[in-house]
């Protein structure tokens, strides 16, 4: 039994290895002067492939961007919140503080 394989399963993955396709009969011949240099869709696929393996480590990047400014954020609105707890504690000692020299100067 000969498993010669399929175009979708082919028996090797190798194209070095895989049987040269045959010109089909229904398609007219086409000089090979007249096809576009595969260099450049090669060079083209090679940076599309980079970029699609770059996008995770951008999408990382930006991730980690937004965690930092979430977290400056936090950090401000925890030191306002802390900047008005003083400054309520601080008035809440200059009233006790008039308070008591109004009552010493009262007797």
């Amino acid at each position: 039994m000969n498993i010669t394989g399929t175009i979708d399963r082919p028996l090797t993955l190798d194209p070095q290895k895989q049987a040269p396709m045959k010109p089909s009969t229904s398609e007219p011949a086409v000089p090979a002067a007249h096809d576009v240099t595969t260099a450049g869709a090669n060079d083209s696929r090679q940076n599309r492939t980079r970029e699609m393996q770059l996008i995770p480590e951008a999408l990382a990047r930006a991730h980690m961007y937004e965690r930092l400014h979430e977290a400056e954020q936090e950090r401000h609105a925890a030191r306002l919140v802390t900047a008005r707890r003083m400054q309520r504690r601080a008035e809440r000692a200059s009233r006790r503080a008039r308070r008591a020299l109004a009552l010493a100067v009262m007797q």
